[in-house]
């Protein structure tokens, strides 16, 4: 079994508050391999960046001083351009989720454990870290055809990064 991550695509990461032109063009890749994997029969998990209305006074929002992911906002939705459908939604209130990864830890006969979403810089690369770590021997996979970072130019870091860290890159 493979199991499909997506991360993040959210409303406000695509083209509200923190939204990219990137962001946009990758829709239709995460909407094609969401196709393929349901299609094959295996799971798909979607994460939301989940934040309150207390945001710019928390770490992340003195950090990044700009409100993204306010929890039942318009833009904390995952677009409605993907189909959530059955999947399971696992709402993280920061970058990675130890739930994320404790919920792939348990899935019986996973082989491989495939990420796409956003942002490849921040989000995507945290959460294959953590999954690395705690599942050490799954194999790992990033598709950075159907990721987007804050910059071009930090997508790339970030794939190269998660290649030194034995995580599959495509």
């Amino acid at each position: 079994m493979k199991l499909l991550v997506v991360v993040d695509m959210q409303n406000d990461f695509i083209d509200a508050a923190l939204g990219t032109k990137e962001a946009v063009a990758i829709v239709p890749a995460v909407q094609k391999k969401i196709e393929e994997y349901r299609k094959a029969g295996n799971p798909v998990v979607f994460t939301r960046d989940t934040h309150q209305k207390n945001y710019l006074e928390t770490q992340e929002g003195k950090n990044l001083p700009v409100e993204h992911c306010i929890e039942g906002t318009k833009g904390w939705e995952i677009t409605e351009k993907l189909d959530v459908a059955d999947s399971k939604v696992i709402n993280k209130p920061s970058f990675g989720s130890m739930e994320l990864a404790d919920y792939v830890a348990g899935l019986a006969d996973l082989e491989e454990v495939e990420l796409v979403g956003l942002c490849t810089d921040i989000c995507v690369i945290s959460n294959a870290f953590i999954i690395k770590a705690k599942v050490p021997e799954l194999k790992i996979t990033c598709d950075g055809n159907a990721c987007a970072g804050v910059t071009p130019e930090s997508h790339s870091n970030a794939l190269n990064a998660m290649k030194m860290c034995q995580i599959n890159v495509i």
